[in-house]
């Protein structure tokens, strides 16, 4: 079986455990973690962040997850990859994603409109401003340097550690995923469940690999897959009842809802509209009480160490090449816990 890579996700910041989250940062650097993502939504920015972590670490790659496309020009990401990956030491991975229609327009004043084609131009952008040549672009979206005015073509000044920053992008739905595969070195996935892998993913990543003339070998598939160590995996599913009714039942609206229609995909149609109806109308414990106990199980790493291995090996023969964890834990010491119990897991698993 194919080796798998483990990294963490830190989430977003200012959620009451900022300490807490640098010494999960500094455990998984030490225990060899591959990368360390941070997140971003209309709270903490991931950059700072991120600059934060590399900046006490040593070895872990610190990578966005995501920087919202509608936050920033892609000039300026380019510019912020390039300084974050020569800050660290060529440790950077950059995760881009729309974000939704609620936080794109609502909170930065983006329309939110032409996903698919706004974030290949973005890439493309960002591309051109990396290989650090002259930039020029004309698009739908986006026109350097503008015409008729004084501007002109300019060139980054900041040169990276590496020629190539990988570049990921998080996708869910199926066009998305596709074109993801065909642009991107790694996608960002979550709701990832290895027994629905090939009709939820893999197809439409190989597909945009194809357009690329590419197979998948050599693209960083990365699910962040939450994490619960115990005796009794029944139990621990209900400490993420409210996570993931949140999700398939509240994130969007009634008509946009990436995830929900990520879990009708996977086989819950009817539940995952219960789900959002519960949802919407403010019944939250009710949405958490409908979600299904496999859902949950499938889509999160639950357990003692023994089964954690064997969740792994599905991950791991499903294609997944960097599991991304995301520990539950009221204390320092549980997170900490899990993060070994993860290094350990790998190891039984023979993954490492």
């Amino acid at each position: 079986m194919a080796r798998m890579r483990l990294g963490i996700n830190l989430g977003y910041w200012g959620a009451g455990m900022d300490a807490d989250n640098l010494a999960v940062a500094r455990e998984a650097d030490r225990l060899g973690y591959a990368v360390c993502w941070a997140a971003e939504a209309y709270g903490s920015d991931a950059p700072t962040v991120l600059s934060w972590v590399a900046a006490q670490t040593e070895r872990i790659d610190v990578g966005s997850a995501i920087f919202q496309i509608p936050a920033r020009t892609p000039t300026m990401t380019a510019m912020t990859a390039a300084t974050l990956d020569s800050l660290s030491g060529g440790r950077f991975r950059l995760g881009l994603g729309v974000s939704g229609p609620q936080v794109s327009e609502g909170w930065y004043g983006v329309k939110f409109d032409k996903p698919l084609a706004r974030t290949r131009e973005y890439v493309e952008i960002i591309r051109k401003a990396m290989s650090r040549e002259r930039l020029t672009h004309e698009g739908e979206h986006w026109t350097l340097p503008l015409p008729g005015g004084p501007g002109k073509p300019i060139k980054l000044t900041v040169h990276p550690v590496r020629e190539q920053i990988p570049l990921y992008i998080a996708a869910i739905g199926p066009k998305n995923l596709e074109q993801t595969g065909e642009i991107a070195d790694g996608a960002l996935v979550i709701f990832f469940a290895p027994e629905h892998a090939e009709e939820t993913t893999l197809g439409a990543l190989r597909a945009g690999r194809a357009k690329a003339g590419k197979e998948l070998d050599g693209f960083d598939l990365v699910p962040t897959v939450p994490m619960a160590v115990g005796d009794d995996p029944a139990a621990l599913a209900d400490l993420f009842r409210p996570y993931t009714a949140l999700y398939v039942g509240g994130m969007g609206s009634a008509k946009q809802n990436f995830y929900n229609k990520l879990a009708q995909r996977m086989g819950y149609e009817k539940e995952a509209a219960e789900i959002q109806e519960k949802y919407l109308s403010g019944d939250k414990a009710g949405a958490a009480a409908a979600v299904p106990r496999q859902l949950i199980d499938s889509t999160t790493l639950l357990g003692p160490v023994e089964r954690i291995a064997d969740r792994m090996q599905a991950y791991a023969g499903a294609g997944v090449t960097t599991l991304s964890l995301a520990p539950a834990g009221f204390t320092l010491d549980e997170r900490i816990a899990a993060l070994r119990t993860g290094v350990e897991a790998l190891e039984r698993a023979g993954l490492a």
